[in-house]
């Protein structure tokens, strides 16, 4: 990390800390069409990140470019301290992991410990289907790019698996106990824009893929590597290419996670009463 990036980390951290009295512990990415979630805080600041200097703007649908900060209560429970990322950047926009991974290095500096990563996915699994909740139980990264490139070999250091087994035992524990129905897969990273072909499906199902998308690798990567424990959820909006002989549109996507939002806001809220 060069140091003009470090200096931009750092000015956006300070921005953050001069607008926000309590320091967050757990952090949440909530991916597209899936934001509603941060409607649950309660007494939450919210910052637009258009005015973070230095801080990546999102272009995607479903991306809200907000970051909140509040707890959760449910009855007599509160949850710890919270940041919440509205909106990711997504490598296809920026080329750049560096700046996928921005909102990590500003988690990371807060003191976030636990990460809860989420994405919209398809599914590449038959045995899904759309509106599926998934927990992510390994990754497979077919865009072969990697955030820890260029870093120095004592920052890079980490040990997998990069989702955290005790922090998915946890979560499963809370979806058993609370009645979420929730399946468990293998995720395929691939950079897009464009969604994957038929052939490239079947290759990914091949391979051990059970669902894919464009995002959460990098952020989960970086983030093991700070030492954080990594939680990651995907809610799959659509059969993937070559499935089922529909075209694919980013609208469905947001279309479907909209449907689920209820059992993913439940899910979520209710892991992070448990920590």
């Amino acid at each position: 990390m060069d140091a003009s990036y470090e200096s931009r980390v750092a000015a956006s951290v300070e921005y953050i800390r001069r607008r926000v009295l309590q320091m967050p512990k757990i952090g949440v990415v909530l991916g597209s069409g899936l934001g509603d979630f941060g409607n649950l805080l309660t007494k939450a600041t919210s910052l637009q990140t258009k005015d973070i200097p230095h801080y990546p703007i999102s272009s995607v649908v479903g991306h809200a470019g907000k970051i909140l900060f509040g707890r959760i209560k449910e009855g007599n429970k509160e949850s710890k301290e919270l940041i919440v990322f509205q909106g990711r950047i997504h490598f296809y926009e920026s080329d750049d992991t560096s700046i996928v991974v921005y909102p990590i290095e500003v988690a990371h500096r807060l003191g976030i410990t636990k990460l809860i990563v989420t994405n919209a996915a398809g599914g590449v699994n038959r045995k899904l289907s759309p509106g599926d909740l998934m927990f992510i139980t390994d990754y497979i990264n077919f865009s072969f790019e990697n955030p820890l490139i260029g870093r120095k070999s004592t920052d890079v250091l980490q040990t997998h698996p990069v989702f955290d087994p005790k922090f998915l035992s946890t979560a499963k524990t809370v979806a058993l106990h609370n009645n979420i129905p929730f399946k468990e897969g293998v995720y395929c990273w691939t950079k897009g824009p464009s969604y994957e072909s038929a052939a490239e499906i079947t290759m990914m199902g091949k391979a051990g893929a059970d669902a894919v998308g464009m995002s959460t690798v990098p952020e989960a990567i970086l983030a093991a590597s700070y030492g954080m424990e990594v939680l990651g959820i995907s809610c799959v909006t659509n059969l993937a290419t070559g499935l089922t002989g529909e075209k694919l549109a980013h609208a469905e996507v947001t279309e479907v996670a909209n449907t689920v939002k209820h059992h993913f806001t439940d899910l979520v809220s209710k892991i992070i009463l448990q920590l």
